[in-house]
């Protein structure tokens, strides 16, 4: 019987081969089956993850790989096609147990993993007839992650909870990418790494740009040294990990993993030093503690982060993480983060974090984020880049320069998501490698150029230290012709009630936990 599912097995996938495409709009129309059947998008993705790393894994000890198993045969790919009805989901579920429990890339691909599929016919068609039927690993590992990354943004577009949380929008991210001119000598962390956008885009644009120089040592090398993240979710620091995996990131071994998954970024400082970070911290303001009070009700308690190597101690998670990441540089090390434009301008800890940063770091760049182009309703945020420098007594920033890609501009996730070529104009105005030579596009001739500089003597003046700037006039207010489509103010009004009926529970909550 082994020998006939062998040859079967063999035989089906050397013969039928599908293109990126087909594979892509094929896995997703199991969303909507299943979706059916009760789960959401981003539960599909998490058992499709967990059960293509098994037929990844199974492919990779048959010829031409012929390597040793890294899943033990009888908890492996192999007993799931040939099980059916609740065998086969007895089957599925001991081999998740199992298998959460091993070191290295199995503990994080399968750490606390569920099966969610209650019905095992479902589970059968999952397994033969999308996931059976592709031979993965002939796939080129680009295409692989191309098909992996739709799945996750598709997950993210259902909704801004699940995946839509932890997703930043690919065109931020491979920006950010490309204006900090990444190294193969780097080293680059993001310590709040949600589905692995940041490390697959900087491990993919660094071996675009030098991996034909790079021997086969230093290209094994940036697999298992360029990127490190770490990711409290165990279900999204799966997606994490198999997203890296099938970009070709890391490695089997305990000492190869890249993605650390359940690990409390802001709990203690992390162990190493890096050039680089790249990152988007959960948007959610408060840190906060969910307990069981004395009524048996859950309620939940604002969390102040106390450690010794920060400014100062809140329990507001942007200004936490903020501190953190400068603690994870090294000296002359770089940092591109995503904050909330309350971190711009919120007083108390954020004021002192602020002068914190702008005295030890030289924080050099904003860019404005436009509204519409994330998964949660009605936020507002920023990309500040600053450099980490040694102490000494006179500030390190000299001038911040800001592009506004915000006012007067409108994006929506659907009828006009951001693209790329969106911020053509930033990268040019950012100068990568030659910001000596930046110019402003603002004058008093041109009040609508986008990018202009702030001397720092001029930002202490301000008040609370506040970098919440901008100068260019809100044409909506005055000019009732240039307002966006209906349909975009819609969107917009829509995510700002939403956003703010999520604030005013959160308060109501709070309130009620006081007494």
């Amino acid at each position: 019987m082994d020998a006939l599912v062998d040859t079967t097995y063999l035989s089906r996938y050397r013969s039928r081969r599908m293109d990126a495409s087909q594979i892509g709009k094929r896995a997703w129309s199991y969303a909507g089956v299943l979706q059916d059947a009760g789960l959401s998008c981003f539960e599909y993705v998490e058992q499709l993850t967990l059960l293509l790393f098994l037929k990844m894994a199974d492919q990779l000890t048959r010829p031409p790989y012929e390597r040793e198993p890294l899943v033990p045969p009888e908890l492996g790919w192999p007993p799931l096609l040939r099980l059916d009805g609740a065998a086969l989901e007895a089957q599925y579920r001991k081999s998740l147990e199992a298998l959460g429990t091993q070191p290295g890339m199995l503990g994080v691909i399968f750490r606390s993993a569920r099966c969610e599929i209650h019905n095992p016919s479902l589970l059968k068609q999952l397994i033969v007839n999308l996931l059976d039927e592709v031979d993965w690993m002939s796939l080129p590992v680009d295409v692989k992650g191309t098909i992996y990354e739709e799945l996750v943004a598709r997950s993210a577009q259902e909704s801004s909870r699940g995946a839509g949380q932890y997703f930043t929008p690919r065109p931020v991210v491979q920006t950010l990418c490309e204006v900090m001119r990444l190294r193969p000598q780097d080293r680059i962390c993001d310590p709040a790494a949600g589905t692995g956008g940041f490390l697959c885009a900087a491990y993919s644009h660094v071996l675009g740009r030098f991996g034909r120089e790079l021997d086969r040592d230093q290209l094994r090398a940036l697999r298992t040294e360029l990127v490190e993240g770490m990711e409290l979710s165990p279900k999204v620091g799966r997606m994490c990990a198999m997203n890296a995996y099938l970009h070709g990131i890391g490695g089997e071994g305990a000492d190869e993993v890249v993605v650390h998954t359940g690990h409390d970024s802001l709990a203690a400082a992390w162990p190493g030093e890096y050039s680089v970070v790249l990152a988007n911290p959960p948007f959610g303001k408060k840190q906060s503690l969910t307990f069981v009070n004395e009524e048996g009700e859950t309620a939940k308690q604002n969390q102040v982060v106390v450690r010794e190597d920060f400014w100062t101690s809140t329990s507001n998670k942007q200004l936490n993480f903020v501190q953190h990441i400068y603690t994870l540089l090294k000296i002359d090390g770089r940092a591109a983060v995503v904050v909330p434009d309350n971190v711009l301008f919120e007083g108390g800890a954020g004021e002192k974090v602020r002068r914190n940063l702008l005295e030890k770091c030289r924080v050099h760049t904003l860019l404005r984020l436009p509204t519409g182009i994330w998964y949660s309703p009605g936020v507002k945020a920023n990309v500040i880049f600053f450099d980490k420098k040694e102490g000494r007594a006179k500030a390190w920033t000299d001038k911040l320069w800001i592009y506004d890609l915000r006012t007067n501009l409108h994006f929506t996730l659907k009828q006009k998501p951001i693209r790329r070529e969106d911020f053509n104009e930033f990268i040019d105005c950012y100068c990568p490698g030659a910001m000596h030579r930046r110019k402003p596009t603002w004058s008093q001739a041109n009040p609508n150029g986008r990018w202009r500089d702030y001397d720092y003597k001029d930002l202490l003046k301000r008040d609370k230290l506040s970098l919440d700037l901008f100068w260019i006039k809100d044409q909506s207010i005055t000019d009732v012709d240039s307002l966006a489509p209906p349909d975009v103010i819609a969107a917009e009004i829509a995510g700002d009630l939403q956003a703010a009926q999520e604030q005013f529970s959160k308060i109501s909550k709070r309130l009620a936990a006081t007494g």
